[in-house]
């Protein structure tokens, strides 16, 4: 079996939806208010749709009034990169998967204060839910 980093992007376009494959692949970014995720209520873990690796607890899920699903922290900082995105004229922190280098979404510093004052900012489109057991 091929680590995620060896995929070809052959591969990752037959085994990726073409939004997923624009999100995680392209740097796309799904439309506010738009993913399955932004308003999901239910207890778990957000895992990478790229590479199944765990990303974020619902635990540190919280409602930023941004139309994207928002965390405060993630499960392990060891398993994101966070690059500096100077693209579209802005000056963003870009959050990517370490395993597999698919695009998540970005980090800002507008999160809860009383937290981390961390707000990961992340397209439904690049995570999937695994329901708490």
């Amino acid at each position: 079996m091929k680590k995620a980093r060896e995929i070809t992007e052959e591969e990752w376009k037959e085994n990726l939806s073409k939004e997923e494959y624009h999100v995680l692949r392209e740097k796309g970014t799904e439309r506010a208010f738009s993913g399955k995720y932004w308003n999901h209520k239910e207890k778990g873990t957000y895992k990478c749709a790229g590479c199944g690796v765990e990303l974020f607890s619902s635990d540190a899920k919280f409602e930023s009034g941004t139309g994207w699903p928002s965390f405060y922290e993630a499960l392990d900082k060891d398993k994101i990169e966070e690059k500096v995105d100077l693209s579209h004229g802005m000056r963003r922190i870009e959050v990517v998967c370490k395993n597999c280098g698919g695009h998540l979404g970005h980090m800002f510093d507008d999160g809860p204060r009383d937290k981390t004052g961390c707000r990961y900012c992340i397209n439904s489109l690049a995570l999937k839910f695994e329901k708490e057991k």
